[in-house]
């Protein structure tokens, strides 16, 4: 190759240089470039905003432009210098447009994420972010060497400069015309302006400085928050992102909170004996929307025609909880959530535009709705304690539900020990897999690994199983919910990254202690421990004047005739008197039972039961032993023994124990529904046992024989 070939200040191809700067593919090629430049780092390093969020579509647009462009005009430059010695201008170019193809590969990736996927993935976003800033090294070098070179070899001719001068004027001409379009556009965009103000009509009962109060819940304002800033929750199920989680979250007792009858029922008379504004007592854990709108002013009867009413607890009001307190009664502050343009705004091109950016753009949506303070039992405890204080009963203060100090005190908990610790979450929200990625049923069993892939179930499994239903039967994954929630109370739900913490078999076992044997016509001491297991915190839990857990035991003889019997339901759904059952039986000041959770009149507790975590109870019964001896027969098999009856032995009572377990007593079921509704709380069999006692005639002795489980005689 010839030095004239490579370039000399009279070789043809030197000549046409000035036509090359004077490039309309170049000049686009370059403006297009220096607008990517600029609008990338505007994005990366500037904070949040709305001409920031139209930096984003216009560089995606203009991305889609220049990779055309770009493309086009590479091709040719190559082409045209492929065959020039390497040099430092040479290898500058290489560089940049090799920054440039892996920051242009990234860039689809990242849309076609954004468009179609759930969230970008980080390591395609970090690559972007580099490749930016190796293309702004690389490439103004390379430009300004080229620069001063042509600016030297044309003996700097006035059509040279002219022509240098003409390809940075319009070069930076229409980068800064892309910018105006995007300053203009954020100018004229008027996004949906919130109405943070309480209505005309709103009571201060506790002065203007506490306006939620009896409820410890507060805005980070200290005001009102506009209903539309805090619902929303269906969207978020929309988005493409979140459809597993906003499937879980509901059908749960938490998006059911404020819409639970029994909620309404109790605070409208709440409201009507108190006054409505009363009610905000219960709206900081039950119906946060409507409590920070302003709009538990008005009368119980409207509640539930209000904005963001029917969400219970929604997305963004959980998430955008900023602080919270052990205290309990819902002791937090919210912060009203910053929105992505487009939206609030209805249509689906809004929808669209929005849900682009908020993955294409997702840093402040990750700040803004996801904290490590989720992560935690304190976030937990400021709803799942509370207390009555003079506040609403005018006497005192009085302790109720306490989940949080229970879990607290118990062996789950060991203060900077990971490996023994086991918190809320890890029980209520395991693992689960992202069911619109991989296409599995919802089971139940999280056994699953490895774990990637998985989101944090928000399905929030208790012990609720009225609510699906009741309200969500009908919705997708209702019947499921109250499936999962029944094995949740038997413990049958597998959660396998505290499977070496937690411990094995049911969540409440228990186990009857009968003698062997017993004479005919005596009264047979039988004792049913019930040991709390798998429980992180009392069982039962919750606000047990309506919650119950009741054993109930029956005994028959070996003709199959019931002896004895304890805990059975009669045929209005009312558990047997003198059964074995743990509630609280809460009293208002004159000493009478508060049966209709009306907890603002209630002064203290004239009985409670239940079990602390790793505890044990008994149910203590006195069973006669009927002095029946016309049966001479050999038993039907029992489990792995085939019993044999030698004479003297009369027969065998067998014993059956059940541990029941139901979310509304029938009282309050009446109540709320009416007597003539004809409904009744569902009722799960927690655990059972079964034992079997040898009757004897006076003076007798029974042999059991040894049988094919390989159990031990036992003589009397």
């Amino acid at each position: 190759m010839t030095t004239s070939t490579q370039g000399g200040a009279n070789s043809p191809r030197h000549l046409d240089r000035a036509s090359q700067w004077r490039s309309a593919l170049a000049i686009s090629a370059s403006s297009l470039l220096l607008f990517e430049l600029f609008s990338g780092l505007s994005v990366y390093l500037l904070p949040f905003s709305i001409p920031n969020q139209m930096m984003v579509l216009i560089h995606t647009a203009a991305g889609f432009a220049l990779l055309l462009v770009g493309t086009a005009y590479l091709l040719s430059h190559w082409l045209r210098y492929r065959s020039y010695a390497l040099n430092s201008i040479k290898l500058s170019g290489y560089i940049a447009c090799a920054a440039l193809a892996l920051c242009a590969i990234s860039g689809v990736l990242l849309i076609w994420q954004s468009i179609f996927g759930r969230q970008i993935e980080h390591a395609w976003d970090v690559v972007h972010v580099i490749t930016t800033f190796v293309i702004a090294a690389a490439i103004l070098p390379h430009v300004a060497l080229i620069y001063q070179r042509d600016r030297r070899a044309a003996g700097a001719s006035k059509d040279a400069r002219q022509a240098m001068a003409l390809f940075l004027t319009r070069s930076l001409a229409g980068a800064v015309g892309l910018v105006a379009v995007a300053l203009v556009c954020a100018a004229i965009y008027r996004p949906v302006q919130y109405r943070n103000e309480f209505p005309p009509d709103y009571s201060y009962p506790y002065g203007k400085s506490k306006p939620f109060q009896p409820s410890l819940a507060t805005t980070e304002s200290g005001g009102a928050y506009d209903a539309a800033s805090l619902s929303g929750s269906k969207e978020c199920g929309q988005s493409g992102c979140h459809e597993d989680i906003y499937k879980e979250w509901s059908v749960s007792a938490h998006r059911w909170a404020s819409m639970d009858p029994a909620f309404q029922a109790v605070q409208n008379v709440m409201a009507k004996q108190n006054g409505p504004d009363s009610t905000r007592y219960c709206g900081g854990c039950h119906d946060p929307i409507s409590l920070f709108s302003g709009t538990k002013n008005i009368f119980a009867a409207k509640l539930t025609s209000l904005a963001g009413y029917q969400e219970g607890i929604s997305c963004l009001a959980c998430h955008s909880i900023d602080k919270t307190d052990i205290k309990g009664n819902a002791n937090y502050v919210i912060r009203q959530p910053p929105r992505y343009i487009f939206e609030l705004q209805p249509g689906a091109v809004s929808r669209f535009l929005s849900n682009y950016l908020i993955r294409a753009y997702p840093g402040e949506h990750v700040k803004s709705l996801s904290h490590r303070l989720f992560k935690s039992p304190e976030f937990c405890a400021a709803c799942h304690k509370q207390f009555i204080d003079k506040q609403v009963n005018h006497v005192g203060w009085v302790q109720l539900q306490n989940q949080y100090d229970n879990w607290r005190m118990s062996h789950w908990n060991h203060p900077g020990n990971p490996r023994k610790t086991i918190e809320c979450r890890e029980c209520h929200m395991p693992l689960a897999p992202n069911h619109a990625e991989i296409g599995v049923a919802d089971t139940g069993d999280y056994n699953r690994t490895p774990y990637d892939g998985k989101h944090r179930s928000h399905r929030f499994l208790g012990a609720n199983q009225f609510i699906p239903l009741l309200l969500a039967k009908d919705l997708p994954g209702g019947r499921e919910q109250a499936a999962l929630t029944e094995k949740w109370l038997q413990g049958r739900v597998n959660i396998p990254e505290i499977a070496d913490k937690w411990r094995k078999g049911p969540a409440v076992p228990i186990q009857i202690v009968a003698p062997h044997d017993a004479p005919a016509g005596s009264r047979i001491p039988v004792t049913v421990v019930i040991t709390s297991n798998k429980v992180g915190h009392d069982f039962p839990t919750g606000p047990l004047d309506i919650i119950q857990s009741w054993m109930e035991l029956t005994v028959t003889d070996s003709h199959g005739r019931i002896v004895f019997h304890s805990g059975t339901l009669d045929k209005r759904h009312f558990i047997e008197k003198g059964s074995f059952i743990f509630r609280a039986e809460p009293v208002d000041q004159y000493g009478n039972l508060v049966e209709r959770h009306n907890l603002w009149e209630m002064v203290g507790v004239r009985y409670k039961r239940s079990i602390f975590p790793g505890f044990s109870d008994e149910a203590q019964y006195t069973v006669p032993c009927p002095a029946d001896t016309s049966s001479q027969q050999t038993l039907a098999p029992q489990q792995h023994f085939r019993v044999s009856l030698p004479p003297g032995t009369t027969g065998r009572l067998h014993i059956h124990a059940q541990l029941m377990y139901r979310k509304f007593g029938q009282f309050m079921v009446n109540f709320v529904f009416g007597e003539k509704s004809g409904l009744t709380c569902p009722v799960t069999v927690v655990s059972t046992d079964d034992a079997t006692v040898n009757v004897m005639l006076p003076g007798s002795t029974a042999v059991i024989a040894r049988g094919l489980g390989g159990a031990p005689s036992a003589r009397s």
